[in-house]
């Protein structure tokens, strides 16, 4: 797999990663809303660890310098 995605992508991901974690932990989203939004977390933070977005490389899009 050749990276797909630049640090600001990456940066941007894993910001949002951190406010579904606090939504979710402060118990403001609950139930199926909060499941789906942290089943997108846990996606969000491991395409950013691996600098790998499967769904970029089926349409085309990089975001990565190199």
């Amino acid at each position: 797999m050749k990276k797909n995605m630049g640090m600001a992508d990456r940066v941007i991901r894993l910001i949002i990663v951190g406010v579904i974690a606090t939504l979710y932990f402060m118990e403001i989203i609950q139930g199926t809303l909060a499941y789906v939004l942290l089943a997108a977390a846990g996606i969000f933070l491991l395409t950013s660890l691996i600098n790998f977005c499967p769904l970029y490389k089926i349409i085309g899009v990089k975001t990565s310098k190199k």
